[in-house]
C-alpha cells in the first residue's frame, strides 16, 4: 500500500491532484473569481485586491506541489512573486486593445520578458526556486482540459467534424513527415505537427508535455505561431475573397468556406475571429445579401476551431501510446498495457477528465450560459489555464539562452513550420470546398 501512495506522489499525479481544487473553484465560485486584469484596471483596492487573492491561489497549488513532491519551499514565495509579477505583466500587454487585436497571446510575452531577464541580466539565486515551468505547464494543461466541451463539437455537425479530423491527419503526418526530412528530431516535429494541425499555442504546450520536447524549442515554437499569425488574419480574408467568388455564387456558401478555412488554419481563437469577421464585412461591402439567420464566416470560423480544439486530447493520447511503445533506445517493442501504463503521461488523464466532466455538466443544465451566451465556469478554468500558462512561460524564458534559439536546427525549424502552414492553407481550402461548398449543400 506504501508503495501504491508513493506511486501517486509523482510530478504527474501530483499536478492533477492540484488542479482538483481549482478546477472545483472554477465549477461552483466562477463569479467570484479574479480575472485577469487589463491595462487600465490596476487603479483602486479592488484591482489589487484581485492580484492578490490570484496570487494567494497560484502560491497554495505551488506549495501544495512542492509539499506533495518532497522539494525544498525555502525561498518559494519571493521567487514566485518575481515570477508572478513577470507573468501579470505579459497578460497586461496582452490586453492592450492594439495588441490583442493582433491576436497575441500573454504566453508569447511571458517569455519574451523572461529571455530578455535572462540574456541581458542574469537570473539571481534567490528568483530560482520557483522557476518550476515543467510543474506550470501541466497544471495549465489540466485546466485546459474544462475548457474543451463536446457540444463545441456537435455545433459543427458532421461536416465540421469530419473536415477537423481530415485536417488534422493530413496536416499533422505531412508536417511530421516533413520535419523530419528537414532535420528536426522527432520529439520537436511533435509538437511542430500538433501546433500547425490542432490549434496552435494549447496543442504546442500540450504535445510537449506528453512528447517530452526540448522547453526551449518549445518556446521558438509557439513564438512562431503567434507571429505567423498576424499577417493570416488579413492574408487569410483577402484570399477568401480573390477565391471563393470565383467557385461559389451563393452567399451563404461562400460564408460557410471562408469560415471553414479560417477556422481550419489560423492558430489562436483571437484570430480566427478578427479573420471571419473582416470576411463577413468584406462580403457585405461588396454587395453580397446576407441574411441575419445566416451563419456568417465569422461563427463558422469559431465553431470549426473548437471542433480542433477537442483533438487535442486525441492526438496526444496517440502520441503518448506511440511514445510509451519504444525502448530508451528507440526500437519498437510490443504495448502492452503495463508499458503503456507505465509510460503514459498521468496528468493527459486529467485533462481528459476535465473535458469530460465540465461537458457532461454542460450537457445536463448545470452550468448556464450567460447574457454573452458564454459559460462563466469554463471561462473561469480558461483564466487558470491561461495563468499557468503564462507563468510556465516565463520560467522557459528565464531558462533559455539566445543563442539556443538562433541555433541552426532551429532554423530548420523555421522553414518547417512554414511550409506546414503553407501546406495547411492549401489543403484546408480544398477539404472545405469540398465538403461546405458542395456536398452540404447536396445533402441540404
Amino acid at each position: 500500500m506504501k508503495t501504491f501512495f508513493e506511486k501517486l506522489r509523482v510530478e504527474d499525479w501530483v499536478v492533477v491532484w492540484v488542479s482538483v481544487p481549482l478546477l472545483l473553484l472554477a465549477a461552483f465560485v466562477p463569479g467570484n473569481l479574479p480575472g485577469i486584469p487589463k491595462p487600465d484596471a490596476l487603479v483602486g483596492s479592488a484591482a489589487w485586491y484581485d492580484v492578490v487573492y490570484l496570487l494567494a491561489i497560484v502560491a497554495a497549488v505551488l506549495y501544495a506541489g512542492m509539499a506533495l513532491l518532497r522539494r525544498p519551499m525555502k525561498g518559494v514565495l519571493p521567487s514566485l512573486v518575481a515570477v508572478f509579477a513577470i507573468s501579470l505583466l505579459a497578460q497586461l500587454v496582452a490586453k492592450i486593445g492594439i495588441v490583442s487585436a493582433y491576436g497575441f497571446e500573454p504566453v508569447f510575452f511571458s517569455v519574451i520578458f523572461g529571455l530578455l531577464i535572462r540574456n541581458l541580466w542574469h537570473v539571481p539565486d534567490w528568483m530560482k526556486p520557483a522557476v518550476q515551468g515543467e510543474f506550470f505547464i501541466k497544471i495549465g494543461v489540466v485546466c485546459l482540459g474544462a475548457t474543451i466541451l463536446f457540444s463545441d463539437v456537435m455545433k459543427s455537425g458532421t461536416v465540421g467534424l469530419v473536415q477537423a479530423c481530415l485536417v488534422v491527419a493530413i496536416v499533422w503526418f505531412f508536417a511530421f513527415w516533413y520535419s523530419r526530412r528537414t532535420g528536426v528530431d522527432e520529439r520537436t516535429a511533435m509538437i511542430l505537427s500538433s501546433g500547425v494541425s490542432i490549434c496552435g499555442v494549447s496543442a504546442c504546450i500540450t504535445a510537449a508535455r506528453v512528447a517530452g520536447g526540448d522547453d526551449r524549442k518549445l518556446s521558438y515554437i509557439v513564438s512562431l505561431v503567434l507571429i505567423i499569425v498576424v499577417p493570416m488574419i488579413y492574408l487569410m480574408p483577402w484570399l477568401a475573397r480573390m477565391i471563393l467568388p470565383l467557385l461559389f455564387d451563393d452567399a451563404q456558401t461562400i460564408q460557410e468556406v471562408a469560415g471553414a478555412w479560417i477556422g481550419g488554419t489560423i492558430d489562436t481563437t483571437s484570430g480566427v475571429a478578427a479573420s471571419g469577421k473582416i470576411v463577413t464585412e468584406s462580403l457585405i461591402a461588396r454587395g453580397y445579401d446576407i441574411a441575419p439567420d445566416m451563419i456568417d464566416a465569422n461563427g463558422q470560423a469559431v465553431i470549426i476551431k473548437a471542433a480542433q480544439n477537442v483533438l487535442i486530447g486525441v492526438v496526444a493520447f496517440f502520441i503518448a501510446l506511440y511514445l510509451s511503445a519504444r525502448s530508451e533506445k528507440g526500437s519498437s517493442q510490443a504495448p502492452s498495457l503495463g508499458i503503456v501504463w507505465e509510460k503514459f503521461p498521468k496528468f493527459i488523464l486529467g485533462f481528459v477528465l476535465a473535458s469530460l466532466v465540465f461537458s457532461l455538466c454542460s450537457a445536463n443544465g448545470l452550468f448556464v450560459p450567460a447574457a454573452s451566451g458564454k459559460l462563466a465556469q469554463t471561462g473561469a478554468a480558461k483564466m487558470f489555464s491561461t495563468v499557468f500558462f503564462s507563468l510556465a512561460f516565463v520560467c522557459i524564458g528565464l531558462d533559455t539562452r539566445l543563442k539556443d534559439i538562433v541555433s541552426k536546427e532551429n532554423r530548420s525549424l523555421l522553414k518547417a513550420f512554414v511550409v506546414a502552414q503553407s501546406f495547411n492553407i492549401l489543403v484546408t481550402l480544398v477539404i472545405a470546398c469540398v465538403l461546405f461548398g458542395l456536398l452540404k449543400p447536396l445533402w441540404a
